[in-house]
């Protein structure tokens, strides 16, 4: 009895071990993008492997990993950037402005355009991920609305540095706290002047593979996620 009651112990202490590192495994899962939670957008989970072993093959079983390849990305005259244009590394990012992995990306960009201001080429555009962020396409509307004012990094940056407070009713005030005409942007919000704009920047991004936010582009290789300063910042370092 002695025996089989030690073995029952073990056998029960094993059972929880495997079902706590499964768990583990899936709380770790993607720490620094959001993905929507509709079925309408690809997740991560549709990406196949290309690890896998083929017996009827000669090739070793650890093959040396492909160079990523680069797409081409139509930067128009119209899109909004910031730092030096003719920068060896350009970065696009598609972005939700409610998304708080943006908002770190966000703010590790602004600090790299300040240390490295002529190395950068930042490109910013929407991606609103609507099944999660009920404020975001609006807030990329008005974004856009503000850039009419010559102010479209101040409002956005203003959005970043005040997610919480994002509603239908904050994208006038926010007008008002950086100093543009809020009657106007509301205005412009109304008449829906950029819905087209955002839609056209977020199927843009659908057709480039974006699977979450921020979806970055770094010369043309998918990076996505918030990007540590210490990686951009490396790669700046390696072209000078």
């Amino acid at each position: 009895m002695n025996q089989e009651k030690s073995n029952f112990i073990v056998g029960l202490a094993v059972g929880i071990a495997v079902v706590s590192f499964g768990a583990m495994i899936m709380m770790s899962k993607n720490n620094n993008q959001e993905e929507p939670t509709n079925n309408d957008t690809p997740s991560n989970n549709e990406q196949e492997s290309n690890n896998s072993y083929n017996n009827n093959s000669n090739e070793p079983s650890n093959p040396k990993p492909s160079t990523p390849t680069a797409v081409d990305i139509e930067v128009k005259d119209t899109d909004w950037y910031r730092g030096n244009k003719d920068a060896k590394i350009t970065i696009v990012e598609f972005s939700d402005i409610e998304c708080p992995f943006c908002t770190r990306h966000h703010d590790t960009m602004k600090q790299i355009l300040e240390d490295y201001p002529q190395d950068v080429k930042w490109v910013f555009k929407h991606f609103p991920l609507d099944s999660i962020h009920p404020y975001a396409r609006k807030a990329s509307e008005a974004s856009e609305c503000a850039g009419e004012q010559g102010k479209f990094w101040a409002y956005l940056d203003h959005l970043f540095d005040n997610q919480s407070k994002l509603s239908d009713n904050y994208f006038a005030t926010a007008a008002d706290e950086i100093g543009i005409d809020k009657n106007k942007l509301e205005s412009c919000l109304k008449d829906g002047k950029y819905k087209k704009r955002v839609n056209d920047n977020y199927q843009e991004g659908i057709k480039l593979g974006v699977r979450g936010t921020p979806g970055n582009f770094i010369n043309g290789v998918s990076k996505p996620g918030a990007i540590p300063y210490s990686q951009i910042e490396a790669m700046i370092l390696a072209e000078k």
